[in-house]
């Protein structure tokens, strides 16, 4: 197995749960056998993946179920080599907290524009939607990578 990632957003109910089950399926599809698992920097700990980012990733096949939201902190990151955020602000944030994980941290969409992916929770299910299109397209970037970087 190559090293195991870590998709961290805000509050671990919706972008990162959606990243991590899309980048974990894309990384399947190509026989790639890499961990990923999901945190966040303000997590709503306990919790389930959001209702609304839920049904759109079921929708389009993808299954939350039994995410449970989790804080982001140093022993979490230490178990990964990557840290793929979803927000340049998040970057900056885990760098100024733990400035040791600087090396490691990447943007979730790293391939496709690496302008951040918005925060859906508490928005439209066009909006959830949107950002559904934007974490798929960048986890089939990061697929398409680490799957030729083997």
């Amino acid at each position: 197995m190559l090293s195991p990632i870590l998709v961290v957003c805000v509050g671990n109910i919706c972008r990162s749960p959606v990243g991590e089950r899309l980048l974990s399926a894309k990384l399947k599809q190509r026989d790639v056998n890499i961990e990923v698992a999901s945190a966040g920097i303000s997590a709503l700990v306990g919790r389930p993946a959001d209702q609304t980012a839920a049904q759109v990733a079921k929708d389009h096949g993808i299954l939350l179920t039994g995410h449970i939201a989790r804080q982001f902190s140093r022993k979490i990151a230490a178990d990964y080599a990557l840290i793929l955020v979803m927000e340049a602000g998040h970057k900056r944030e885990i760098e100024r907290t733990y400035p040791e994980l600087s090396g490691k941290i990447m943007m979730f969409d790293q391939w496709t524009g690496k302008t951040g992916i918005a925060d859906p929770y508490q928005r439209s299910p066009e909006f959830h939607r949107h950002v559904f299109q934007q974490i798929d397209a960048a986890a089939t970037a990061w697929g398409d990578k680490l799957a030729n970087a083997r």
